[in-house]
């Protein structure tokens, strides 16, 4: 694996499901607009809309902490108002300036390393 992969899960505020997707639509127009190494960015809601998990890949970490300030003014007005208790899992080394960028805000995550993959079958 040479992506650095994220999944990041989070729960709607009572009430905020509307918001919540007005919210979500705005952190990925900037991530289509202003980002440049993110390799997916895709968002899914629980049936009953109170759980999000958002399933991304980065060319590296540095490239998460990229678009961490890319869509920090949207993200922050996300969990001020429509989303909590965000959680997030980081799949492949993280580098310096991601450890330090995540320890300065906190983010509660879980970090996994590679145990074993199915690589691509061989051609004949």
């Amino acid at each position: 694996m040479s992506e650095f992969e994220v999944r990041a899960r989070l729960k709607v505020r009572d009430g905020q499901l509307e918001g919540f997707k007005q919210q979500a639509a705005q952190m990925m127009r900037q991530t289509r607009e202003k980002d440049t190494r993110t390799l997916a960015y895709d968002w899914f809601l629980s049936e009953d809309g109170t759980q999000c998990e958002v399933r991304e890949a980065y060319v590296d970490a540095d490239a998460l902490v990229d678009h961490a300030f890319h869509v920090r003014e949207a993200r922050d007005v996300m969990f001020e108002e429509f989303a909590y208790e965000h959680k997030m899992a980081f799949y492949g080394e993280a580098s310096p300036r991601l450890d330090e960028f995540v320890n300065k805000i906190g983010v509660d995550v879980t970090r996994f390393t590679l145990l074993q993959a199915l690589e691509p079958a061989t051609v004949h």
